[in-house]
Parts: C-alpha cells; structure tokens; sequence
C-alpha cells in the first residue's frame, strides 16, 4: 500500500526543512497542494528542497511547475479541470462520486476518492461515503490499488483502506497537526508520526 503525504494548504516558515527531512526518512509520494496561491511561493519551497527529490513531487496546481522543476506529474483536484495543451506524463485526478471511479481510472494513473472520513484540516469537508458503499465498490472491483483514500485518513483509519483494497492512502491533517506552525521549531513529533504511518502501510 502506497503512502502518500499531502502537504499543509498553506506556506509556513519550516515547511522546506520539515519536507527535506521527511523525504530524507523515506517519504516518496508528496503532493504539493496550497489552493490559491501564487506560484512564486510554490517556486520558492522547490528552491529550497534538494533537486533529488523532484520527481517524487506531484504538483495540484501551477502545472508549468511540472516541465520546469522535473515533477513526478501532475493532479487535477476537480472533474472539470482541464489537462494543460501538450501535456505528457503522469496524471492524478480526484473523486467524489463512486460512481465516476470506473471512468476516472481509465484516464488516470492514480485516483483519490475524497471524502471517506471527515476532513481533519477543513472542517466543513465532510465524509460522503457509509462503510456499506465503500464495502459495496469494493466488492464490484472500483476500489482497488489505483485508488487511493482520501479525507481523515490517519494512522488509527489506515487498517480499514487497507481491508477495503484501498492501493494507498493520502494523509495530510493527522501528520501535519502534530506541528504547530505559528509556535514551534521542533518537528520531531511529526517525524516519529511519519515513521508510524510508514510502518502502518506496510
């Protein structure tokens, strides 16, 4: 099962020494996701991660991002973004609807169902999905390991994707609430969170 990391919606001032130690402990999936900002704050956190790591970055917004830092590809957070002219590489794509999976995947290297549990981060996201629905497409061969669970997903909830065929999980809100932005320096907490969620995909 596949661990993927999604980062803070938001800029902070540790975020490229947190992100350089957690790719430094093992993490090779991280999702650069800050809705509605600017590109040259996302320019500024790639300038300061080590060029090793690039391609283990997926970009959510600001596409040209991809081509110029050498991205692991591209996600398209809604149905109806559009895929950049000319684009060639790896695509990711969101869900909300079950039903849409089947056809999602087909255009997709990966798919994030959205949803499954209450949004830790964003309040207002709520879960969409009963255990039966999620039982249900699992059954039918909809959730298998091109799609990836999304929305309060933490340590405690991880069995559970896995049961369900579930290929991985996205975790933002459980590991970056161990780190306070505005009061700390020390991330270690998140990092020993880190190593929990890893040992917990295996």
């Amino acid at each position: 099962m596949k661990l993927v990391i999604m980062t803070k919606s938001t800029f902070f001032v540790e975020e490229d020494k947190i992100l350089t130690t957690l790719f430094d402990e093992g993490m090779d999936n991280l999702h650069l996701f800050k809705p509605g900002s600017t590109p040259l704050y996302a320019e500024r956190l790639l300038s300061l991660i080590p060029e090793d790591y690039y391609r283990k970055i997926t970009v959510h917004d600001h596409f040209y991002l991809k081509n110029e830092y050498d991205l692991a590809g591209i996600h398209l957070d809604s149905a109806d973004t559009e895929i950049p002219n000319n684009y060639k590489g790896k695509i990711g794509r969101t869900c909300t609807d079950i039903q849409m999976l089947k056809e999602m995947k087909k255009k997709s290297s990966c798919v994030f169902l959205k949803n499954i549990f209450d949004c830790i981060e964003f309040s207002e996201e709520k879960k969409t999905f009963t255990q039966q629905q999620l039982e249900d497409a699992a059954d039918k061969g909809l959730i298998d390991r091109h799609v990836y669970a999304l929305g309060g997903m933490s340590l405690d909830n991880i069995r559970m994707a896995k049961t369900l065929g579930f290929g991985g999980v996205v975790i933002c809100g459980d590991l970056w609430s161990r780190f306070d932005i505005h009061n700390q320096t020390d991330f270690k907490e998140l990092i020993a969170h880190f190593e929990k969620l890893r040992n917990a995909v295996r």
